[in-house]
């Protein structure tokens, strides 16, 4: 079972990530086409990718790979930081939704600097990730994070010596 779930949670990844990577492209291309069919087609063709094969496959690919987590019982600090890149990206793609819905208004787009650094961005966030899943680094937390952070029950300890109000 351990092996379908990995098998679907790297096409899922797969297709997530080429999708967060070539949308930018597509954005692009809206300075060019100001108005007509031509533009209907854009707006149809990019909201198709980002609704109907992007976002599923990032939900598959977060679905899939919680699910790989507590099946294979990974539980290592490399693990938390691919986990905290993900968070990254899925912010990224949040707002690549939120593009989406201002693109195509009367006198918007999408920039060439922001095309580049969007892209940029989005390929070293991937990068990133496939470094830590292929490296699988020792990583020591103790250095990078406060110690209340890594101790079990530590964020409660915290939440209770900040929050001004009864916490059990």
């Amino acid at each position: 079972m351990i092996v379908w779930l990995k098998l679907l949670h790297i096409a899922a990844v797969c297709v997530w990530m080429a999708g967060l990577v070539s949308l930018p492209g597509l954005y692009v291309q809206r300075a060019r086409i100001v108005q007509g069919d031509r533009l209907y087609m854009l707006q149809r063709t990019v909201r198709f990718a980002f609704l109907t094969v992007v976002s599923p496959a990032a939900f598959l690919a977060i679905a899939s790979g919680a699910a790989l987590i507590f099946a294979s019982q990974a539980f290592q600090p490399w693990l938390s930081a691919k986990l905290a890149i993900v968070a990254v990206l899925s912010l990224l793609h949040t707002l690549t939704g939120l593009v989406i819905i201002r693109l195509f208004e009367e006198g918007q787009i999408y920039p060439v600097w922001r095309f580049v650094a969007v892209t940029a961005v989005t390929v070293a966030l991937i990068i990133a990730v496939l470094a830590l899943v292929l490296a699988k680094p020792d990583l020591e937390w103790s250095s990078l994070v406060p110690s209340v952070l890594t101790e079990p029950g530590g964020l409660r300890r915290l939440a209770r010596d900040l929050s001004p109000w009864p916490i059990p």
